[in-house]
């Protein structure tokens, strides 16, 4: 783990989350220094001062912010409860100053004695992709305080950030095994700043693993679990060649995930009515060799994988904000999406079917701590970039295309597939 001034019971160093006002004490031990830093109150000067500490934090190697203690003699000087959460308007104050927002996480932790004061810890984690600039500057830690990068250092975290976006981006792909002319909907989600951590051992990946199996169930999936070199794949059915492909999660040690699905692709008469439809809606060849898809099942299939996932996150306390996400498609080129829907049938007969319209493809990668993912649901995402990517455009002025995408979520809900 990363360094904490707090330590358990058995001396193991303690995240933020399991810090207690009791730990208060621990601090009397330390001095300020590069990677602590102590406040006595949350005053109008402190917090001018905040934008900068926390950038400096997270453009050196992170590091801890208490508010409530002395600088002098490391007394517990405990501030008020505020009517608005201290997290609120910490972040705030950083979305305004700190560019781009930098990665960390405040709590207030009150005294048992008088609830309504504590001390606010806010713990800053090194940044993936510095330089974190504060009202024009790039602050880096000297010392105990913080001060302008000088040019070398701006060369090594435009480096650092080079390197992280390339780790991202080699991840961003598949790596669990599906038949070759399968068509695939995938989404990669790369867990930020989690590169320095050890990996687990076989306890807690046991421990994740039946969390996950737990996720399935509740989902009302089965869960089949297969040990990689370096993974646990969990797969909605067991894997062999010439069986129906269904979704799998790859999860990692330091709980990165990518996610597959198999499109529903039509066949047999239910192809030949989808196509016959088409011809008669927009003129489409009813002869045509390319494959059809079932828009509803296969939505159902795309939301209810997610929907494993943010019920993991959940269990596992995990925010979203601590990932970067993509979505990529394969052997989709081409595929016509078909759904008996009546409001689908009127929009394919004024704006002609849904279908992607690209080669595989990857899309561009989402950082979800930007500020604008607050309420990121994975559930949310892989439906509405399932529909972007299949040719219908997301926040679209047209009645028409939201009138669509409410449709294709009622008929997600009522599929049986």
């Amino acid at each position: 783990m990363v360094f904490s001034p707090f330590r358990g019971d058995q001396g193991d160093p303690k995240p933020l989350s399991a810090v207690t006002f009791a730990d208060m004490a621990q601090l009397a031990s330390y001095d300020e220094g590069y990677l602590l830093e102590f406040k006595q109150e949350f005053s109008g000067s402190v917090k001018a001062k905040l934008p900068k500490i926390i950038a400096s934090f997270a453009n050196s190697r992170g590091g801890w912010l208490v508010i409530g203690i002395a600088d002098a003699d490391r007394s517990v000087r405990p501030v008020p409860r505020l009517s608005a959460d201290y997290g609120q308007i910490i972040g705030e104050l950083c979305r305004r100053h700190i560019s781009p927002a930098p990665p960390f996480d405040v709590r207030f932790i009150p005294d048992p004695a008088d609830p309504e004061q504590g001390v606010v810890v806010v713990r800053v984690e090194e940044g993936t992709f510095p330089p974190y600039v504060a009202d024009g500057i790039v602050e880096v830690r000297e010392g105990s305080t913080s001060g302008p990068a000088t040019g070398s250092v701006l060369v090594e975290l435009y480096d650092k950030a080079t390197r992280s976006w390339q780790r991202i981006s080699e991840f961003c792909r598949r790596t669990v095994y599906y038949i070759d002319s399968v068509p695939l909907f995938d989404l990669y989600f790369y867990r930020l700043g989690a590169g320095g951590q050890e990996l687990p051992d076989r306890v807690v990946q046991n421990a994740r693993a039946q969390i996950m199996a737990e996720c399935f169930a509740a989902q009302g999936l089965d869960c089949h679990v297969q040990h990689a070199h370096d993974s646990l794949i969990f797969r909605a059915s067991i894997a062999f060649d010439g069986m129906v492909p269904h979704s799998a999660i790859e999860l990692f040690p330091d709980e990165s995930i990518k996610l597959t699905v198999p499109a529903v692709v039509l066949a047999g008469q239910e192809r030949a009515v989808a196509l016959e439809r088409l011809h008669d809606l927009c003129g489409i060849d009813a002869g045509a060799s390319f494959n059809v898809v079932s828009a509803p099942d296969t939505l159902r299939r795309v939301t209810r994988l997610a929907g494993v996932l943010d019920r993991y996150v959940r269990r596992r306390d995990v925010p979203w904000q601590r990932y970067a996400t993509a979505y990529e498609l394969e052997n989709m080129a081409g595929v016509l999406l078909w759904s008996a829907d009546e409001v689908y049938v009127r929009y394919a007969r004024s704006h002609g079917p849904l279908f992607c319209g690209t080669t595989d493809c990857r899309s561009r990668v989402r950082y979800l701590d930007d500020g604008e993912h607050g309420s990121f649901r994975a559930r949310q995402f892989a439906g509405s970039h399932f529909f972007e990517a299949c040719g219908l455009p997301l926040g679209s002025p047209d009645p028409e295309d939201n009138e669509l995408v409410d449709a294709l979520l009622r008929t997600e809900r009522g599929a049986k597939r």
